[in-house]
């Protein structure tokens, strides 16, 4: 019977034209601001790497003077740079990584190109490892030399193929801030989002092309970006060396399961109890320890503008469908008299029903395709903004069929009121009234 009611849809489509031309547009104006705003706020709220962010955790201490120290109060974000070796020396999780991000001038050698602006990160060995980075050709740095302080590097494959022509380039060097670094990993495609560990250089910022240890970068003194907050006593000379009071770094764990992270707490409080004992530390132990998506929802990385530009887009789509109810409504009693007949003739009232929502399943379909085109211009519209995230409003496959999935179950909504009502149309009065 379906395929016999769809048809009966699109000969009355065909007799209604303008009333079926209100409805589609209707639709299709609240599928599209629906799914504009929707995809852009799964886009920045994902899980940005699934399977394994209830692993990962930031760590937090709380280095600063007793002066000012409000009991629950929040800690520093970043880690002072003697803390987070300490830490990473201590090795107390199966993985843990220190880091920072940073700049430098990459100065091609034996091309036409002109030196040029990249983007760095400086980090321990098991940073690969423990964000699942993939790697196209060779491998990551080892302990070992991070230690030695070697002069290494990965870098992505896009400057693989900038530089040299080709991404298998283990081996070769690449010269940074006047500095060569041989070359022992290529990337493969890798951009997570948001830019989960590291927010201090933005939530969505663009991805860094040259990976190296981050003991070698202070030992060059490479350039550093990023928040940096100094406390206590002033600061006189570099603030990034090893026993100045500035918290810089990010510091990331990995667990071997989310129920061990009440044991790695408790082993946080008992270091700064340590340091402050030391006399490094003159408050009470206030540690956090929170994996990625907490750190996401603590830090608020979701615009604000995106979520308002949500729930209106939502009630716009609200308003089309009671417009859409009305539309529906009126074009089924309109047809009362053919629905009488067919009462008289021997359909059911849930026959009625069925063709009514069928009728309204198409005007949803016909209004997800015009949706769909109005989301793409949407989309469009938010990737010309000047905001970091513009470039990633994307429609993928699961937001493409959520848009017809949504257009079609908002048009069934909006029919079961009016296909209740044709239902309980009374043959009699109709034939009568013939």
């Amino acid at each position: 019977m379906f395929g016999y009611y769809f048809q009966l849809a699109l000969r009355s489509f065909k007799r209604n034209k303008v009333l079926t031309a209100l409805m589609v547009l209707a639709i299709a104006l609240g599928i599209g601001a629906c799914m504009t705003t929707l995809t852009v706020f799964h886009v920045l709220s994902g899980d940005p790497i699934p399977g394994k962010s209830d692993r990962l955790f930031y760590v937090q201490l709380d280095p600063e003077p007793i002066d000012g120290y409000t009991p629950g109060a929040e800690p520093q974000d970043q880690l002072t740079r003697y803390d987070a070796q300490e830490l990473l020396r201590q090795a107390k999780a199966p993985r843990q990584a220190m880091m920072t991000g940073g700049g430098g001038v990459l100065e091609p050698a034996g091309t036409k190109l002109k030196p040029f602006l990249i983007g760095t990160r400086y980090t321990s060995a098991d940073f690969f490892p423990m964000f699942e980075v993939p790697f196209l050709h060779g491998r990551g740095w080892s302990a070992a030399d991070d230690q030695a302080h070697a002069r290494v590097a990965v870098i992505t494959r896009e400057l693989a193929k900038k530089l040299f022509g080709r991404t298998d380039v283990v081996g070769r060097d690449v010269r940074v801030d006047g500095h060569d670094l041989r070359i022992v990993g290529v990337l493969d495609h890798w951009a997570p989002t948001p830019h989960f560990f590291d927010l201090t250089t933005g939530s969505y910022a663009r991805e860094e092309e040259v990976f190296l240890p981050i003991t070698t970068a202070l030992e060059l003194k490479l350039d550093r970006n990023g928040n940096m907050n100094c406390f206590g006593r002033s600061v006189v000379g570099d603030p990034t060396a090893e026993n100045v009071p500035c918290a810089w770094l990010q510091y990331w764990v990995e667990l071997g399961s989310a129920a061990d992270a009440p044991a790695y707490k408790a082993y946080l409080d008992q270091y700064s109890e340590q340091q402050r004992r030391a006399g490094r530390f003159e408050r009470p132990a206030n540690t956090r320890l929170r994996n990625v998506m907490e750190w996401l929802e603590f830090r608020q990385v979701v615009p604000g503008d995106v979520r308002l530009q949500l729930w209106l887009a939502f009630g716009f789509l609200l308003v089309c469908l009671l417009n859409t109810v009305g539309l529906l409504l009126a074009k089924f009693l309109r047809r009362s008299g053919e629905i009488g007949v067919r009462r008289a003739l021997g359909a059911s009232r849930m026959e009625i029903f069925k063709q009514c929502m069928v009728e309204s399943g198409v005007v949803g379909l016909a209004g997800g395709v015009a949706g769909l085109g109005l989301a793409l211009l949407g989309l469009w519209a938010v990737r010309q903004r000047p905001t970091d995230y513009a470039a990633l409003a994307q429609l993928d496959g699961r937001m493409l069929l959520l848009t017809f999935a949504l257009a079609i179950a908002a048009s069934l909504l909006a029919g079961l009121l009016p296909a209740w009502r044709a239902m309980r149309v009374p043959p009699a009065l109709q034939l009568k009234s013939q």
